[in-house]
């Protein structure tokens, strides 16, 4: 049974669902509105995908996905959807997650509803300590800005400017570069934080030049606001001046091909791209493309099908037994489209690859992601630091 007080609630207000004690419902909370849509259509198309593989169905049960639109960064409409899944509709899982505000707003109702919730993406590190129901098949910031600091280091740029969004995330962006640069005896020449929701990016450009690093680092949500500061990057002549841009996701696919000539050369640290060599990627991408011609694989998509994963794996060794479920997903290991990857039994997050990555055309002529330098089995860094 649910936690007593949303059960009794949902009784009092004569809402509670009775739902097939043979199905296991999965409430997906994700923008499918808006700036940030697109992050919703990628975790449809992971589960779908996933499902396309492997049926619908884990142990004895069926599953059932249920989607909810919380538009952007917006805590208070999170928590709503949220209450209304657990109460309404009678989830046994909660997932998606695409912002850290909007994953920790729920914290709470799963820790009294013992709810276990995959998070897809939501990626400042700490939020799988706010509740013990919490699990994160996406990555971390500093589980990819610290080895590219370490990357950069190695390249001989030993001067840089960081620039980053002003919110959890972007800060935890800027901890893991700083913390590990400076370790390794680099040093940050100015530490610029820009509004989340600017798109004008050419007053930080020409502070990047003032100060003359020799590289820039930068953290920015995907989709409009890094396609706008790599255009600006470009079209502020950084890159002809030799300021060097190393990033995370700024070359996303989404916005790469708009990107044009302006992302060849730009280097990212990140944990996956599509064009990784694997048979287990390589089946992916098949069975993505059978979903939805059109469809990106991406660091979302993929995020989604493993979460997936993970679902399925709880569903079948505990049905809707939440602290069960929890258990047995701790430690799990599986041949991700991302490469080996295992659940820390402790931070409940990802030990993974990051792939240091270069922006360059393939064979037909499309802009990629093209990975040149593989860090192994790098578990958050947020969490477990060796600095």
């Amino acid at each position: 049974m649910k936690f007593n007080v949303l059960t009794a609630g949902a009784m009092a207000a004569g809402i509670a669902v009775a739902a097939d004690a043979d199905t296991i419902r999965v409430g997906v909370i994700m923008p499918a509105s808006g700036t940030f849509a697109t992050y919703g259509e990628q975790f449809r198309d992971g589960i779908e995908t996933y499902q396309a593989m492997h049926g619908t169905t884990a142990g004895e049960h069926e599953i059932e996905f249920l989607f909810r639109d919380s538009g952007g960064p917006n805590a208070e409409q999170a928590r709503a959807l949220a209450q209304e899944l657990l109460i309404r509709e009678q989830v046994d899982y909660l997932a998606g997650f695409t912002f850290t505000p909007n994953a920790l707003a729920v914290a709470p109702l799963i820790e009294q509803s013992q709810t276990p919730a995959v998070i897809f993406n939501a990626a400042t590190s700490s939020i799988t300590q706010e509740s013990g129901f919490f699990l994160r098949t996406g990555y971390t910031l500093w589980q990819v800005s610290a080895p590219m600091a370490e990357w950069a280091l190695a390249q001989g740029y030993d001067e840089v400017v960081t620039a980053v969004s002003d919110y959890g995330p972007g800060l935890d962006a800027e901890a893991g570069f700083r913390t590990a640069f400076e370790a390794g005896g680099g040093t940050i020449t100015d530490q610029i934080r820009m509004p989340l929701d600017t798109t004008d990016f050419a007053p930080f450009m020409q502070r990047v030049r003032g100060a003359e690093p020799q590289a820039l680092f930068t953290f920015l949500p995907a989709g409009a606001l890094t396609y706008a500061f790599v255009k600006s990057y470009s079209e502020n002549g950084l890159h002809e001046e030799g300021i060097v841009l190393l990033g995370t996701g700024e070359t996303e696919e989404v916005t790469l091909p708009a990107l044009g000539d302006a992302a060849l050369g730009l280097n990212t640290a990140f944990h996956y791209s599509p064009t990784h060599e694997s048979d287990a990627n390589a089946a992916f991408l098949d069975a993505l493309a059978g979903v939805r011609a059109d469809a990106v694989a991406n660091f979302a998509t993929v995020g989604a099908f493993d979460g997936a994963h993970v679902i399925y794996e709880m569903v079948a060794a505990a049905g809707a037994d939440g602290p069960a479920a929890i258990k047995a997903a701790k430690g799990l290991s599986w041949e991700s489209p991302r490469g080996p990857v295992s659940l820390d039994p402790e931070t409940r997050h990802l030990t993974q690859n990051v792939y240091i990555r270069v922006v360059e055309r393939d064979a037909d002529g499309a802009l990629v992601n093209a990975e040149i330098e593989t860090i192994a089995a790098v578990p958050d860094l947020g969490l477990v630091s060796d600095y």
